[in-house]
């Protein structure tokens, strides 16, 4: 695991938390040395502050997605919803302001690494009683067929590939309805608030898919 951050502070409280975890921990300060350490040593995870001293957060993110699929998890003080989209849209997987909770982060992840080490290519997805077999477009809750409409279906699908990361709203509408329809918010979250009361024990606490406010969707997973 990568911690790019400049606050000294910050990167030795993670790392004696993580460590207690049995992560293994670098750490980089600059920007530079982060995408270097990330070519060298090819880490699990990246962890990444935004506010670095000498290339700006975001665009670290753009460069390492140029070639690398390592999950990025953003730590910033930057805690506005235009801030947390631009980096999503960037390439981050998550997004959690500080101050953060480590149990919190622990969970983020969790779900991270198991993308790294299990790929969801599989056709059924399993969490709890949330069964999706996509080779048979079949989805079931609490062990009922649920009878879901193509748009409600493919936005679980897009959320069921991407579990555990964290979808903006417009790209979650630019990948069911196209382009054109990213700006349609009430569209999404009609679809959504009907996905939910199929698919959730109590659709008004929702433990599949989860609301990231003014930012977008993710599915839980399994932690």
């Amino acid at each position: 695991m990568l911690v790019i951050d400049d606050e000294e502070a910050i990167r030795r409280f993670l790392r004696v938390a993580l460590e207690g975890q049995s992560f293994q921990v670098t750490e980089a300060v600059t920007g530079k040395d982060g995408i270097a350490m990330t070519t060298a040593q090819k880490p699990d995870v990246i962890i990444l502050d935004l506010g670095l001293p000498d290339i700006d957060g975001l665009e670290v993110t753009k460069l390492l997605r140029q070639s690398t699929k390592t999950p990025i998890i953003i730590l910033s003080v930057r805690g506005s919803e235009n801030d947390k989209i631009a980096a999503l849209n960037a390439g981050a997987d998550d997004y959690l302001t500080k101050p953060f909770g480590m149990g919190e982060l622990l969970a983020r992840l969790r779900v991270a690494l198991r993308r790294v080490i299990q790929p969801i290519n599989e056709s059924v997805y399993t969490d709890g009683d949330l069964i999706v077999d996509m080779a048979k477009r079949l989805v079931t809750a609490a062990g009922k067929e649920v009878q879901l409409t193509p748009h409600e279906y493919e936005i679980l699908i897009t959320l069921v590939k991407n579990a555990g990361k964290v979808i903006t709203h417009h790209n979650l509408l630019r990948e069911v309805w196209g382009n054109g329809f990213e700006n349609d918010f009430h569209l999404l979250h009609v679809n959504i608030s009907n996905l939910r009361r199929k698919i959730e024990p109590d659709p008004t606490r929702p433990i599949h898919i989860i609301s990231e406010p003014g930012v977008g969707y993710r599915l839980k997973g399994t932690e």
